[in-house]
Parts: structure tokens; sequence; C-alpha cells
């Protein structure tokens, strides 16, 4: 085995136990999203309903759903991150997703790449846990994008049915009939939540939770604190929604104002990879010492992560919690 196979197997091996540490974690949050959090954590201390909806309708329905229920670290965050892509996937055939393209990745590291079993495999792993969960973190987060979108229209709605008498849960009716889906078809589940006899405040929390928008975590606490301190609900929530478009408006400033740093990143990102491709289409030999050397494994390993270095910390300057 050469240097290069070394560094790829020490690299591949120490990315895929850092994918199997933070591959199932809970990544929503920030600064705002936790002190929301909190305020509404005395709305609850027990499992709500909502944790045990998500079991009936996602998980545990047959021999491979609990398979995968066992082993993974933390199947309730896993469950909750499938539920916020808004579609019907179970923890069975998340994990079916995982195992084939693991062994996908691998077959064709393998027969396409010619990289030896012991390469490939830590490979696959790494190909296996991370692609299915940026995909339902992609599908979760254009969901969020779209609820977040919407809410304040329905927070104006809400005010407006305030304002000519109708009570808040009637309010909550007429967003679930005239909103389109997501948010439509969330309201409309809370309508029928509280239809059965849930104390609005639960069902509240447990709307929350299905969605994990930040905004929607202002509206229950806004809501319970208003039920308990009394006061003009409209005024309130008329107060929140300019708040929210003040909030969508100043995320889009902050984006523009970024939109340069976050092109010189993939500008800089990409130039190596485009002057390698260069470099290797006008002289094949010019570039093969970095393979074929000891000391050119240890550069190449070293730009590579140098390189990953600066595109994280360049991430990092560019994203803001507003």
């Amino acid at each position: 085995m050469n240097g290069l196979q070394l560094l790829i197997l020490a690299g591949g091996m120490f990315v895929t136990v850092i994918a199997v540490l933070f591959a199932f974690t809970d990544d929503t949050g920030g600064k705002i999203g936790k002190r929301a959090g909190r305020l509404g954590e005395r709305l609850h201390h027990v499992v709500t309903s909502a944790d045990l909806q998500l079991r009936r309708e996602y998980g545990d329905k047959g021999a491979l759903d609990r398979l995968v229920r066992r082993l993974t670290p933390h199947p309730d965050v896993l469950r909750q991150r499938l539920r916020a892509t808004g579609k019907e996937i179970g923890l069975g055939a998340y994990g079916m997703a995982c195992l084939g393209v693991a062994v996908v990745v691998m077959g064709g590291a393998v027969i396409g790449g010619h990289l030896a079993p012991i390469i490939a495999l830590p490979v696959g792993l790494l190909a296996g846990l991370w692609l299915p969960y940026f995909a339902t973190g992609f599908l979760g987060k254009r969901r969020v994008k779209k609820l977040g979108s919407l809410l304040p229209e329905a927070i104006g709605l809400m005010v407006r049915s305030i304002k000519s008498g109708l009570p808040i849960t009637e309010a909550f009716i007429i967003i679930g009939r005239e909103m389109p889906d997501p948010l439509g078809g969330e309201f409309r589940q809370l309508c029928d939540q509280i239809r059965i006899g849930q104390p609005l405040d639960q069902a509240l929390d447990d709307m929350a939770k299905r969605t994990g928008v930040q905004e929607m975590k202002f509206l229950i606490s806004t809501l319970a604190v208003q039920r308990e301190t009394g006061g003009n609900l409209a005024e309130t929530l008329e107060n929140l929604d300019n708040i929210l478009r003040r909030r969508r408006q100043m995320r889009l400033k902050v984006k523009a104002l970024s939109s340069e740093a976050r092109a010189s990143a993939m500008i800089i990102g990409a130039l190596p990879f485009i002057m390698s491709g260069v470099l290797s289409v006008a002289d094949r030999g010019y570039l093969g010492v970095l393979f074929t050397d000891h000391l050119g494994n240890m550069f190449l390993g070293g730009a590579i992560g140098s390189m990953s270095t600066g595109i994280l910390v360049m991430a990092k300057m560019v994203r803001f919690d507003i």
C-alpha cells in the first residue's frame, strides 16, 4: 500500500468517525431559536402527543423500522428530521437508503475507481451516512423556508379575523382553508387536534415541534404569553407580523451584502481544481509526482487540509443568525 492509499485511508476513517458522531444530531437552532425554545419550555415538561404521533406515523411499523431505531443513536431526532421533509419517510426506508448508497458508492469506487476495498469501505460508509442526511436536510430546509415565507401572511389573516370578531380557533380554521400547503396543512392538523379535545397550548406546541420554524415558535410564545397576561391579541399579533417582516427584510439585506464574499469563496475554492484540470490536460505527467511520490502525497494532503479549512472559515464568515 503506497503513501497515497494510506493518506486516503486515514482521511476516510477520520471523516467516517466524525460522520458517525454527528450524522444524527439535531442541527437546528441558533441563538434566537434557543431563546424562543426556552420561552416555550414552560408550556410542557413531559412527552407531548407530537412524539407519539411521530412514532405512530413514521416509525416502529415493522421489524426493519425497529431495527433502525435500535441502531440509531438518536432515533427521535432522526424521526423529527424525516418528518420535517413533509414526506412519509420511515426509519426503515431511511436505513435502506443509507445502506444502498453505501453499497453503490463502494462498488463504484472498487470497480470504476480501481481502489482497494479497504480504502473503498470508508468512502462508501461516508457516502451512505452523509448523502441521505444532506438530502433530507435539503428537503427539510426547503419546507421550513416555505413555511417561514407564508407565516407573515397567515398572521395578517389571523389579525383581520380577530378584528372582525372571530375567536382565535376560527382564525386557525380560516388559515387552514385559505393558505396553501404546507402551512395550510399544518393549521388543518392543528384544528383537528383541537377538535378532538386536545388543549390549545399543547396543540400549538406540537405544531411548533412539527414545523421547526423559528417564526412559528415566536407565534406560539406570543399566544401563550397573551393567554396568561391578557391584552389586545390583534394588536400583539400585528406587532409580531411587523417584526417578522422586518426580520425577513434584514435577512435579504444580509444575503445581498454577503453575496460578494460568497462568490469569492466559490471562486477561490474552485480555482485550484480548475487549474489542476488545465495542467493535467496540457501535460498529463506534470502533476503526477503529487500522486506517486511520498513527499508529493504529503504536499497534496496539506493542500487538501488547508483548502478545506479555508472554505469552512469563509462559509462561517458569511453565515449570520437573524
